[in-house]
């Protein structure tokens, strides 16, 4: 968790001082607006429901995505959406165990990972 909440921070961060920034300026470079979004990506993320806690593998797992960008073509009012839909496409994956188990993001967990990701994406874009 440590290892993929670590960049989260450091977004989230960035995110808040150029939301107030732009409020103020219209005429935002390119980087600026890509931060601005993939802000707005994370505090959706980060909301959770009241009394449903979630396992720490789901949340390494949307967070992973997240950080990598996986989740920057996705409207940020489907988020919530697109989440649920991962984790039950994520449910039965092998790369969930693994990161249960050993706790820790290997380079091999870390490439099933976005395989993983990157193959929901292309189902999920093909049902919508």
């Amino acid at each position: 968790m440590k290892k993929v909440a670590g960049k989260l921070r450091l977004d989230l961060a960035q995110y808040r001082e150029l939301e107030g920034f732009a409020q103020f300026g219209s005429d935002l470079d390119e980087k600026t607006c890509q931060q601005i979004e993939r802000g707005k990506r994370t505090v959706e993320v980060l909301k959770q429901d009241q009394y449903e806690p979630m396992p720490m593998e789901n949340q390494v797992a949307i967070i992973f995505a997240l950080t990598n960008g996986h989740l920057d073509d996705v409207p940020v009012e489907k988020i919530k959406t697109w989440e649920k839909d991962f984790y039950k496409y994520m449910k039965n994956q092998k790369v969930l165990k693994d990161i249960a188990e050993k706790k820790e993001l290997d380079e091999k967990i870390i490439s099933e990972l976005d395989k993983k990701i990157k193959e929901f994406k292309e189902v999920y874009q093909s049902n919508t």
